[in-house]
């Protein structure tokens, strides 16, 4: 399976949930669905963290220089 986008692996979990909440699936296709559910839950982790390691806010000094704070400390 392709990485999706974090937006897209987001989308496809909203509707993986809706399906399996219905109720209606045999055990083989629920089974099918949270085993993708788990791997797009993973990717989208994995892109969150890598997006949270990056995530920086400059900030202006009175002398007018700039520094950058990491938020993730």
């Amino acid at each position: 399976m392709t990485e999706l986008p974090f937006e897209q692996s987001l989308a496809r979990l909203e509707d993986i949930v809706r399906v399996l909440e219905r109720n209606d699936l045999d055990l083989e296709q629920a089974l099918r669905l949270f085993e993708e559910g788990i791997g797009l839950l993973r990717s989208a982790g994995s892109a969150l963290k890598a997006v949270d390691a990056r995530v920086q806010q400059l900030v202006e000094a009175a002398d007018g220089s700039f520094s950058v704070v990491d938020l993730g400390a």
